[in-house]
């Protein structure tokens, strides 16, 4: 990862190929282009308490594994500890809040996917595991605690991690306040979407077309480098993408592209926007 200023680039395959062996044989052909630099948006969990891993959970790291621990949680193992507001958040132009938010998402690309609550939780072989693209137990999470893991550790904002629910919320909260989350109703026009979206949206997709909603990503929009036009989401998922150069997207968390005929993009629901104009912190 480099840290750089204006323009400081985020090359994710050098990254990917570290956490896995499917990622290893995988280069992607996208990557991460920010306005702020990478040390102004995430120093904090880069070097900082806030994102040490050993700290993701709400209960202490020496407690993790334990039988008590594997009795309450089962497979999905600790939940997320309740970050405090990010301070400072208020004096931060709207460009840096969205930033911020796929810097911070994109500290785990590479990771699995896995039906955990924690991104570094990472059960040894005889705990118990629900069967995921992955192959086995491992460091990881599904879609939705993902995103609401991401917004929690990189702002303090804390939403419910069920997919479903989470795409009819209305508000958050944020230490004791509760903010405003805008929803956005997607123009059926594929061009029309892209100019709708903003970085850092969450995008919730339909199962199936007029289905429930089952999956969430995060809109990477203008920080998003792809190899042609089509635009960049991230999110935990299969590995049953195609990158640009038509080489399969490994399972988990990675950069992957919004086509017009995916089903992303056919089955896309709605949109929630967190920072947005109306919105003084």
């Amino acid at each position: 990862m480099s840290v750089g200023g204006i323009g400081s680039l985020h090359d994710w395959s050098q990254v990917a190929q570290a956490k896995d062996s499917d990622a290893r044989a995988w280069k992607s052909p996208y990557r991460l282009e920010y306005t702020h630099s990478l040390h102004d948006l995430v120093g904090d969990l880069e070097h900082g308490e806030r994102g040490e891993s050993h700290r993701e959970a709400s209960i202490s790291h020496l407690h993790w594994y334990s039988h008590e621990t594997r009795h309450r949680y089962g497979s999905w193992g600790p939940r997320p500890r309740r970050y405090l507001p990010l301070e400072g958040l208020a004096d931060r132009s709207l460009t840096w809040k969205r930033e911020r938010v796929i810097a911070a998402a994109a500290r785990f690309i590479g990771y699995a996917y896995q039906h955990h609550h924690i991104p570094d939780w990472n059960p040894p072989a005889s705990w118990p595991w629900q069967e995921t693209c992955a192959g086995h137990n491992g460091k990881g999470v599904d879609c939705s605690n993902f995103t609401s893991f991401v917004y929690n550790q990189g702002f303090g904002i804390h939403m419910t991690a069920a997919v479903e629910r989470q795409s009819q919320l209305h508000q958050a909260t944020q230490g004791e306040h509760a903010i405003s989350l805008r929803r956005v109703e997607l123009p059926r026009d594929y061009a029309e979407r892209q100019k709708m979206l903003h970085t850092g949206d969450l995008l919730y997709i339909r199962g199936r077309e007029e289905g429930p909603v089952t999956h969430v990503v995060l809109w990477v929009g203008s920080v998003g480098r792809p190899a042609g036009d089509v635009p960049l989401i991230m999110d935990s998922h299969g590995s049953g993408v195609r990158d640009d150069e038509g080489n399969r997207i490994p399972c988990g968390i990675h950069l992957r592209p919004f086509r017009a005929k995916s089903w992303y993009n056919r089955c896309a629901s709605h949109a929630l926007r967190v920072f947005h104009e109306d919105r003084k912190t």
